[in-house]
């Protein structure tokens, strides 16, 4: 399967809620969602009930499309969160929080998750000091985000940040100041999720 490159809010209302896949423009009027609420394809013959499979399926298509990963990618980290102690829809989540696109992103250095994933691909973030271009790279706790402190990166950077766009979430600290950088204080948990995930039907659809 390769990555969709078609219209993202076409997701968004398939899914049934916003998933700010287009960043501040998800708070606008402009917002798809806001003015189509009804899932995208020919509504005279779409079913009026859904199935207890599609619910399942959705809540993790839904996840799947929030973080922009892979099927294969996805199975990948479901087989992670099963293998560690603990909750696994739980575990899953902070799997998928912890990619360095979404940490980008959470951070205030990308307007959303796909401009995040953008910058780190290019090469205008480094991690501890290294300069890392895999977007699903997975970041510890102590670890230092920092843009890359060189004119392109730091002006693309601070003219995102200026926006104001983003909320920090309380496990990872940012400065603004200088050369833009975060910390990661803790591994997120699926409180820290900014959507309401029912994580329980992802474990029981992918556990069958």
């Amino acid at each position: 399967m390769a990555r969709y490159t078609g219209p993202v809010c076409r997701l968004c209302r398939r899914d049934g809620m916003k998933l700010f896949l287009k960043g501040t423009r998800c708070d606008t009027p402009k917002c798809a969602i806001e003015r189509r609420e009804q899932p995208p394809g020919q509504q005279n013959y779409r079913r009026n009930k859904q199935t207890d499979y599609g619910i399942h399926l959705r809540e993790k298509q839904k996840v799947k499309h929030y973080y922009g990963v892979l099927e294969r990618q996805f199975r990948k980290y479901f087989a992670q969160a099963e293998r560690a102690k603990g909750n696994t829809g739980d575990t899953l989540m902070s799997l998928l929080e912890r990619r360095l696109d979404n940490v980008v992103h959470r951070m205030g250095f990308g307007i959303s998750r796909s401009q995040a994933r953008q910058l780190v691909n290019h090469g205008h973030v480094t991690v501890n000091g290294v300069r890392t271009d895999v977007a699903s790279c997975q970041v510890r706790v102590g670890d230092i985000v920092r843009v890359k402190n060189r004119a392109k990166s730091l002006d693309l950077a601070r003219s995102i940040i200026s926006e104001g766009a983003v909320d920090v979430p309380d496990f990872l600290s940012v400065t603004t100041e200088g050369v833009p950088e975060g910390i990661i204080g803790r591994l997120p948990a699926a409180e820290d999720v900014s959507i309401p995930i029912e994580t329980q039907l992802i474990v029981e659809l992918c556990s069958r």
